[in-house]
């Protein structure tokens, strides 16, 4: 598989990782959270030196119970960014995590060439049409209700079911709009449970039936630091070890917070297979 990023080509025959940058005052993970264009720089320089093919900047939080903000917001924060990002590091795949056609529309300009959507397209009836305008991959997420209402959401009957019937239904929706490069995020974390969380990893497998690239973003999430009884801040280990199985189960990109320990999980893999 391969995407084209606005002619920046990423291969995807081998696992990838999106770094994490939250320009952000609230993020669950308090040490990814950048308070300046410098800070954000810094971390971009670390994170491609480390490995990362992506990078995914992020302007407002999108935790378990978190509200919204402005577009306009949004975009103050994280426009210098990626401009200065794109700017300073011109190959890089810039990423930006976004449910507002209005954002995505001034993110690209200022350089991106990804929209990450965690509401697949749910949450503004113009993202996909946009989208397909700007010629962009797309990270389709799943989630039920919003950040703020989620929590409460969390119920299936069979969770692997119906995620999978939900992208079924919304690649053929990004299909119609036009998009041709489209990845799919099961949203680990996004009304789950931790035992969905764990039910979806063990049957990452059959998303490849959709024929489309699989993004897993579990990195220091509550399904690792609540499981181990721990923190965030220690759940480095437990990230590692559910990126493995991610990756042994067939995802094609990781996106993290910590690029070193990721790129070792896929190089010792590789290693592992071959």
């Amino acid at each position: 598989m391969t995407l084209n990023c606005k002619g920046k080509l990423l291969a995807l025959d081998e696992p990838v990782i999106m770094g994490i940058i939250n320009v952000t005052p609230d993020s669950f993970y308090s040490k990814s959270r950048q308070q300046s264009v410098d800070e954000a720089l810094q971390q971009a320089e670390k994170m491609i030196v480390d490995g990362a093919a992506i990078l995914d900047i992020g302007g407002q939080s999108t935790r378990p119970g978190s509200g919204q903000i402005s577009e306009d917001v949004e975009a103050e924060r994280v426009l210098p960014v990626i401009a200065a990002i794109c700017k300073q590091f011109p190959d890089t795949v810039v990423s930006v995590d976004t449910y507002h056609s209005k954002v995505a529309r001034q993110v690209v300009r200022a350089g991106a060439c990804m929209i990450n959507d965690i509401s697949g397209g749910t949450m503004d009836a113009d993202m996909l049409a946009t989208v397909a305008e700007l010629k962009v991959p797309y990270v389709c997420m799943h989630i039920k209700g919003t950040p703020a209402t989620m929590p409460q959401q969390a119920v299936y009957s069979d969770v692997v079911k119906e995620v999978l019937e939900f992208f079924i239904m919304r690649v053929e929706e990004c299909r119609k709009a036009g998009i041709h490069d489209i990845i799919i995020d099961p949203g680990f974390g996004f009304a789950k449970t931790h035992g969905h969380n764990f039910t979806l990893l063990k049957n990452l497998e059959l998303f490849k039936m959709l024929e489309k690239p699989v993004l897993v973003g579990i990195s220091r999430k509550s399904t690792i630091y609540k499981t181990l009884g721990i923190t965030a801040d220690e759940s480095l280990n437990g990230t590692a070890v559910l990126n493995t199985i991610a990756l042994l189960n067939g995802a094609n990109i990781l996106r993290v917070h910590d690029v070193k320990e990721a790129k070792e999980v896929i190089t010792l893999l590789k290693a592992y297979k071959g």
